[in-house]
Formats: C-alpha cells, sequence, structure tokens
C-alpha cells in the first residue's frame, strides 16, 4: 500500500515543520502592533495603580 522510506518520512516532516514556521510568522505579523503594545505595558500597570493608591 504505502510504501514510505525514511527519506521520504524526513521530507514529509521538513514539510511540516516549515509550514508551521510560516504559519507562526503569517499569525505574528498579521496582528496589529496594538496588541503587542498593551502586552508590552502590562507589568507596568501594578505601578499605575500604586500611584492611585498612595494615601497622603
Amino acid at each position: 500500500m504505502f510504501n514510505i522510506n525514511f527519506s521520504d518520512a524526513s521530507t514529509i516532516t521538513t514539510l511540516i515543520s516549515f509550514i508551521t514556521f510560516v504559519g507562526i510568522v503569517v499569525w505574528t505579523y498579521s496582528h496589529s502592533n496594538a496588541d503587542f503594545d498593551r502586552a508590552a505595558a502590562l507589568p507596568f500597570a501594578d505601578e499605575a495603580a500604586d500611584k492611585e493608591n498612595v494615601h497622603g
């Protein structure tokens, strides 16, 4: 039926890996920078909240 040798399996694995890599790159660059800017600002959200809650 299917006679797959090591070379064929290696080729298929390489193609699947490459397609996955290209998909991740496309997905990453398709998101807007606003999403990443919000995520990058998350560590500083606590500092802003602490400044607002300062009791004189």
